[in-house]
């Protein structure tokens, strides 16, 4: 069972939202399940949550994706978008509300003012600048970026660019950005992660361009009273603003800012842990108190790309085997701090071992064994189980708190394999006996309590094969949790 919270305390929670140029991958799904098992997990524990997701939907990369689509940039972005919101029912998500950039009414007001805010302080600035542009990063890079003269995400040579642009001075916050993540009040996760960012900042910083030429970027949010349309750090970062309230409701935008956590790969982990928190401290705003970096999700060792044809797409994922399997598989084969790889061969095994002949043949076995009896809640749990309990939700606590949601789900699944063995060793089958049988229930129950916020589907059919009524357990017999899959 989640530990309770009595005190009603905020949680918001975060994605990074989605760049619209291509349909969700596996990947997505990865950062957006991770997100949800930790909003779900703070609401069992009392927290008042606020999940937060969305798209990314302006930049001429998308542009240009539209018109290879054959169609208008809005008809693009449209249908890119509303299948990256249709994940809430496939995924079984559980977010408050998902953000669009290209929402007038909502997100360019929080864009707007927090452009207000950063002019206010001085901070943006006007300059010619000649520069490397990388269309698929939609950012300017640098010689020391690039590896034999490309970038070395995309395999391709940056566009030279020479404009005139806005600039945001990052390096006027250099040495607060450095001790806000050397002090962990911006902490960030894993700890190798907030090294590479320390040593980035200690390397030295540039002041970054804010804006692009209307003429060369014409799809985004405007510059008022300029030539200039805004660029991606003030419009897309912006969103963890605008989507409670910045610039529209500033009660529900006191009530939630600052964010409590960031979910982002780590291949933003820059922008998110240098560039957000020095346009915050610009605009006097808190900072967010944690960034939580995921890796990447490979296919057979090798970053997932539509160009090796090796993505995966996580609605089939869950056509074959069900949602609470591919959330299964990815909150625990991928380490939440580091890449994890997908083969439907390691799906499959993973299914089979953990799930069909695990969790769902314990469920069984217990089900099978109890059904029909009336059994006492206020019976006394035996010592060993109740400790047993305890040991298991403390581990997950931990490794929820710590951005290790695969030990959190290897935890309870040692409290599956501590089930099997007692029930080896009492042999109910042999004999009825009252405490066995309480002891039993009470591993049944903490299971699926525990596994909410992981398997939420999985959890409800566990504690439903266990209903209590006025006091009384009345167990009954179930049908495969997870057949097996041959």
């Amino acid at each position: 069972m989640v530990k309770k919270n009595n005190k009603k305390e905020k949680f918001y929670i975060t994605t990074a939202i989605a760049y619209v140029n291509a349909k969700p991958h596996i990947g997505h799904a990865l950062e957006i399940i991770q997100a949800d098992a930790i909003a779900r997990y703070m609401r069992a524990a009392g927290r008042d949550v606020f999940f937060g997701t969305g798209t990314d939907e302006h930049g001429d990369k998308i542009r240009r994706a539209a018109a290879q689509s054959q169609k208008t940039t809005k008809q693009f972005v449209n249908e890119i978008s509303a299948i990256f919101k249709s994940q809430k029912k496939v995924l079984n998500l559980s977010y408050d509300k998902f953000i669009r950039t290209s929402n007038k009414k909502e997100h360019w007001l929080g864009a707007y003012k927090l452009w207000t805010e950063l002019e206010k302080k001085g901070d943006i600035y006007k300059k010619k600048y000649e520069g490397l542009y990388c269309v698929g990063c939609e950012k300017f890079l640098t010689e020391k970026d690039l590896i034999d003269d490309k970038c070395p995400l995309h395999q391709k040579a940056p566009e030279k660019i020479e404009e005139e642009n806005y600039f945001f001075r990052l390096t006027k916050y250099a040495r607060a950005i450095e001790n806000a993540i050397a002090s962990d009040n911006l902490k960030i996760l894993p700890a190798t992660r907030k090294n590479e960012m320390l040593a980035f900042v200690r390397d030295g910083l540039e002041d970054v361009s804010f804006s692009r030429l209307k003429k060369a970027a014409p799809w985004g949010i405007p510059i008022l009273k300029s030539d200039q349309t805004m660029y991606v750090w003030c419009d897309a970062l912006s969103n963890y603003l605008s989507i409670i309230g910045y610039g529209k409701n500033t009660k529900t935008f006191k009530k939630w800012w600052p964010a409590n956590a960031h979910i982002v790969g780590k291949d933003i982990l820059r922008f998110h842990a240098i560039y957000w928190p020095a346009m915050l401290l610009s605009a006097d705003l808190p900072l967010p108190k944690s960034i939580l970096a995921h890796g990447f999700v490979t296919s057979g060792g090798q970053k997932m790309s539509k160009t090796l044809g090796n993505v995966v797409d996580p609605f089939e994922a869950t056509k074959k085997h069900g949602v609470d399997a591919l959330r299964y598989y990815l909150l625990r084969e991928i380490p939440s701090d580091g890449d994890g790889d997908f083969s439907w061969e390691k799906f499959k095994n993973r299914y089979n071992d953990d799930l069909a002949k695990g969790l769902g043949n314990f469920v069984s076995r217990i089900a099978h064994l109890l059904a029909g009896e009336k059994i006492a809640v206020k019976l006394p749990i035996s010592r060993k189980i109740q400790q047993e309990i305890r040991r298991m939700n403390v581990r997950v606590e931990k490794h929820v708190g710590e951005f290790r949601l695969h030990e959190a789900l290897a935890a309870i699944f040692q409290l599956v394999q501590f089930g099997d063995s007692y029930i080896n060793e009492k042999q109910p089958w042999k004999n009825k006996n009252a405490k066995v049988s309480r002891d039993l229930s009470a591993l049944a129950i903490a299971t699926g309590e525990a596994l909410l916020p992981f398997m939420p589907e999985t959890a409800t059919k566990i504690l439903a094969i266990f209903p209590i009524k006025a006091g009384y357990i009345y167990p009954k017999k179930n049908k495969a949790l997870f057949p097996r899959a041959e």
